[in-house]
């Protein structure tokens, strides 16, 4: 199994890193008045790491960058963060197995003004039966309207946090209903995301996501799946998506960094339309990207 590798990046008061430096992962070393941890003020990436490649690097590091405005921390050195995942991920040196790498940056120590930030690989937990058999799905009121990134920007819906815990309540909530994930929809019946994924529906022949003009955050892995059946001549579009077209999609899947994607079989308890020779064809080829 996959040792895990901890690299610490120290900054100074202006954001800067001073060094990166590997560091033993048993061993603590973020302090117990770290921001992440009290308030979990700061951002995150989930880095996918197959055949020993970081999957989908730049658009991770550029949607880093995002969160990083939208919460108004210093600004992330994407040289110095890039460098520090790569070298991460050949000192896990494992290139048969499936690796995940976790970027955090966090304001750091309450009242000291000096960022926080470490990379963590560790080996993927096992997606094999969400991939191959699909999952099960609730749609879940989020509480807002969908036009809330544009009326509350400051509850920064679009921005990859730290402050995961209505996320954790979502999936719980999931799976006390006997299902595995959870797409999002806005008060005002507008389809949104997971927890931690992105939902692409096939509609009419034609394969839909939401916008990030609507609260949701830039899919990575979508953004590869939209490519990449784009090349083989397919039609893509961002917009916005009723409830309704998504329960009568031709077909549904969720993305995610670790998961890939999968195949939605049941919506809110009911059967959902299978595209069988779509999902194998397309996990192939984001795994090998």
């Amino acid at each position: 199994m996959t040792a895990p590798v901890l690299l610490l990046l120290t900054h100074d008061a202006t954001g800067a890193v001073v060094s990166v430096d590997q560091v033993d992962p048993a061993k603590p070393h973020v302090s117990v008045a770290d921001l992440s941890a009290t308030r979990g003020d700061g951002i995150f990436e989930s880095v996918g790491i197959v055949g020993g490649r970081a999957q989908a690097l730049e658009p991770h590091l550029e949607r880093f960058a995002r969160s990083a405005r939208m919460l108004d921390l210093p600004a992330p050195d994407l040289d110095v963060w890039r460098s520090a995942i790569l070298r991460a991920a050949d000192l896990a040196d494992e290139p048969e197995t499936e690796l995940l790498a976790k970027v955090i940056f966090t304001r750091g120590v309450e009242g000291t003004g000096v960022p926080t930030g470490w990379v963590h690989v560790f080996a993927s937990p096992s997606y094999r039966a969400a991939r191959e058999g699909g999952i099960r799905v609730v749609t879940l009121d989020r509480g807002y309207r969908s036009d809330v990134a544009d009326t509350s920007p400051w509850l920064l819906q679009g921005a990859k946090t730290l402050s995961y815990a209505i996320n954790m309540a979502a999936l719980r909530e999931a799976a006390r209903r006997g299902a595995d994930d959870v797409v999002f929809v806005s008060t005002d019946g507008i389809v949104l995301e997971g927890p931690n994924s992105n939902v692409i529906a096939l509609i009419d022949g034609v394969y839909v996501t939401t916008p990030v003009e609507l609260g949701v955050l830039k899919g990575t892995t979508q953004g590869a799946f939209f490519a990449d059946v784009e090349a083989r001549g397919a039609k893509v579009e961002y917009r916005s998506m009723t409830l309704a077209e998504l329960q009568g999609a031709s077909a549904v899947w969720l993305s995610s960094s670790g998961r890939q994607i999968a195949a939605v079989t049941e919506l809110d308890g009911v059967p959902m339309a299978q595209d069988p020779a779509i999902t194998p064809v397309e996990l192939a080829a984001l795994l090998a990207r």
